[in-house]
């Protein structure tokens, strides 16, 4: 590994971000670049571009969603105080010093706050991205103003205040710090104060900013709140109610639904292999065929939609064209290959897949903005909260003890509240993605009765290979042969193999799953193994090699007699035509009562034609109870079994340790470029600021707001005409820059791109009066 780069120092202290950053390790440096990615691209040339772009809005909005309530809370703190010592903010903060101090820790690492001589600052771009925050994690409360009383100030004048000012200044401190009131003024003496208002005005209690708000400031809330910004601590994270369950139980459930998992989803692709389901004009499965998964599979629609989800998500379906030419639903070539792995493996392949889908599976089947039903496969099921949500539904789940689940009723609620703690400002629509994954988590076999199983709690933690082998171990083996019964039924006594259970899936339907599985045998379902090009030798042979009981006389008449009537009746084409040697079996089809439809008509007596087409006709007579076979031009019957078919597997996103690996490689990139370009600065004869691009006057307008310097900056107005100000830059947003103009006295709005230059200033700084 190449030696690092020793960082450049500035001779005194720290002034801006960009100083700051230039201090640090590069281990540092990187942590910074992993945690915030977007900082690293394009790559900066320097740290005064990456501190630059550290407090863009859109990038502060970004990380500040990522903090739980404490660290909200200290950022809160830190805002409310200004440059206060690292002991006052602590002292702010309603929590534990220890918590408190490894917040602070964290929000410097994520550069969004920084150290200053006598304590730490936040970046000027936190304040707006911590106002109106709905999540109650933040007080609310403006920064501390030059001009105001101090705390003790404060708590006097508390002291003065009549019954009604003081509850009006109650109500609008725990309503957001803020209101409105077009009609008050401040008045010279108290006697003058005719509403409650304007007494909290006099005392300076409220104070008006340049938004015509009135705002309560940084110390009076405090005074109120007994030196601190909320009321309630910040680091009470709340307890998961847990009921106690045996671990082997758990291990056991678990287990079963991921051995059904893997079982349902190889039964669903192999059918859809040979008779894929057509695809939308809008996308996604139409409702009939989502209904024929559900009672093929005996499972309902959201488990349905559930593994049809995650079959797509692992690769292993996708569309393609069938044989007609159309667009289909049908298994990939990944297909194949994951099925001869074992169920372990299998079922991994597909947990992987559901844990990092942004998919919802759970959206199958409600209205969208327009009141449309939302089809399984759509394109309109995804969300970005959906696997970040899971990782922390399932981490909380993990880090419960063996022998601990989620006590019914209450458990699944206060999970709901730790995940609320850990992300406060996440959208509302996560709970509702929590409680699916708890849902979807059992289904797929993660979990068991609300319990994370022993095998799970190994895979998340990263020990995959003694996941899986735990999970093989809990698996039932699988079995090769089943227990005929007179009754025309057909036992497994566990899990059938692959091969055994597609053969019996398609001599028998399904008739009871559970410990053992009871297949039926039925005349049409023996007519679609002769239609898939069986022979009688093949049913009868595989019937008797199969069963550890004698093959029963019933079973045996019921083959015999369903081969002997099959291909009584040939199907040709005419438009089609009918021929049969039996006489009375023509005549019977011709008189039965729901053949109308079919446009039949004797031409010989052994020959009826029909206005139906061969392929409308086939399925129809099946319908009446016959068993057609189509006759090739030669007079040969031709019975062929039907292709498996296959689409073209997706491109598969890259391994997670590849991820990791080309992430740190580029990181180390960045850095590498960041230190380089400090040295070229440090190297460099320092000039005036001229910022000739837009690009280089938010660079340094960013740099004076952190800085709270004053610039002169050169600006053409809407007349063309050019004219120096001196300012004191206060916000950038949307490509406007607001500042303290010292020739006016007031707040103006600048065009960024109609400054010519920037240039530093010595000045007293920020002379706005409320604007801080």
């Amino acid at each position: 590994m190449a030696a690092q780069t020793e960082p450049t120092r500035p001779a005194g202290p720290a002034r801006t971000l960009a100083d700051v950053l230039r201090t640090w390790p590069e281990t540092r440096l990187a942590a910074l670049l992993r945690a915030r990615p977007d900082l690293a691209a394009p790559a900066p040339r320097d740290s005064a571009q990456l501190a630059s772009r550290a407090g863009v809005r859109a990038s502060v909005l970004r990380v500040v969603d990522q903090l739980d309530r404490l660290q909200l809370a200290v950022l809160d703190a830190a805002v409310v105080l200004g440059d206060a010592p690292r002991e006052r903010l602590v002292a702010a903060v309603n929590a534990a010093p220890a918590a408190v101090e490894a917040a602070v820790k964290n929000l410097c690492d994520l550069a969004l706050l920084w150290e200053v001589e006598d304590g730490v600052r936040a970046l000027s771009t936190v304040t707006d991205a911590l106002r109106g925050d709905p999540t109650g994690a933040t007080s609310g409360l403006r920064p501390v103003m030059p001009h105001a009383q101090s705390q003790d100030e404060a708590r006097a004048r508390l002291e003065l205040l009549t019954p009604k000012a003081a509850s009006l200044l109650a109500h609008v401190t725990d309503s957001g710090g803020q209101g409105t009131s077009g009609r008050a003024r401040t008045p010279v003496a108290l006697e003058e104060a005719r509403s409650p208002i304007e007494e909290l005005l006099f005392h300076r209690l409220l104070l008006p900013s340049v938004d015509g708000t009135l705002v309560v400031p940084g110390q009076v809330g405090l005074a109120l709140r007994g030196g601190h910004t909320t009321v309630t601590p910040c680091d009470d994270l709340p307890e998961i109610s847990t009921t106690d369950r045996a671990a082997g139980i758990v291990d056991r459930v678990a287990a079963g639904a991921a051995f059904e998992t893997v079982r349902r989803v190889e039964l669903l692709l192999d059918q859809w292999g040979v008779h894929p389901p057509t695809v939308l004009r809008s996308g996604g499965l139409a409702v009939r065929d989502h209904k024929a998964v559900t009672d093929e599979l005996q499972v309902d629609p959201h488990t349905a939609a559930l593994l049809l989800e995650t079959a797509a998500a692992a690769g292993l379906l996708a569309e393609g064209l069938d044989s007609d030419g159309v667009t289909a639903w049908m298994p990939t070539h990944a297909y194949d290959t994951w099925a001869l792995q074992s169920p372990a493996r299998r079922w991994w392949t597909l947990v992987k897949a559901w844990l990092h889908t942004p998919r919802l599976a759970a959206l199958v089947g409600t209205k969208d903005a327009q009141g449309r039903t939302r089809n399984a496969l759509a394109a309109d099921l995804t969300s970005v909260h959906g696997p970040e949500t899971r990782e922390a539904v399932l981490a909380e789940l993990a880090d419960l003890p063996s022998g601990q689940a989620l006590a019914s009723g209450t458990g699944a609620p206060s999970l709901v509240q730790v995940l609320r703690w850990r992300r406060p400002r996440r959208p509302s629509t996560r709970d509702e993605i929590a409680l699916w994954t708890l849902t979807e988590a059992a289904a797929l076999g993660l979990t068991g009765m609300d319990a994370m199983s022993s095998y799970g709690r190994a895979l998340a933690l990263g020990e995959t290979d003694a996941g899986l082998d735990a999970l093989d171990a809990l698996m039932p083996s699988p079995v090769d042969h089943v227990l005929l019964q007179a009754d025309l039924t057909a036992v497994a006594p566990g899990p059938l193999e692959t091969s055994v259970a597609r053969t019996l899936h398609l001599l028998a339907e399904v008739e009871s799953r559970g410990g053992a599985t009871v297949y039926r045998f039925s005349a049409s379902s023996l007519r679609r193994a002769l239609d898939a090009g069986w022979s009688a030798a093949e049913v009868h042979g595989f019937l008797a090699e199969t069963s550890r009981t004698p093959v029963p006389q019933p079973l045996t008449y019921l083959v015999d007699d369903v081969v002997r009537t099959f291909g009584t009746v040939r199907v040709g084409h005419a438009e089609a035509f009918l021929r049969a040697d039996d006489e009375n079996a023509l005549t019977e089809l011709l008189l039965h009562p729901k053949a109308e439809s079919l446009g039949l008509r004797r031409i010989a007596p052994t020959v009826l034609i029909s206005t139906v087409p061969v392929d409308l006709l086939l399925p129809r007579l099946r319908e009446l109870g016959q068993a057609p076979v189509v006759e090739a031009p030669d007079g040969t019957v031709r019975v062929a079994r039907p292709d498996v078919q296959r689409s073209r597997t997706p491109k598969a996103p890259p391994s997670a340790g590849m991820v990791e690996a080309r992430e740190s490689a580029r990181i180390q990139t960045v850095v590498a470029t960041v230190r380089t370009g400090d040295r070229i600065a440090a190297n460099t004869t320092p000039r005036p600021t001229t910022a000739t691009t837009p690009a280089d006057a938010l660079q340094a307008l960013r740099e004076a707001i952190e800085a709270r310097a004053t610039v002169l900056i050169g600006y053409v107005d809407n007349h063309g005409v050019s004219t120096e100000r001196i300012v004191d830059p206060l916000a950038l947003e949307g490509g406007q820059l607001s500042a303290y103009d010292h020739r006016s006295e007031d707040r103006k709005v600048f065009q960024v791109h109609r400054i010519t230059q920037v240039v530093p200033t010595p000045g007293t700084g920020h002379g706005a009066p409320t604007g801080r």
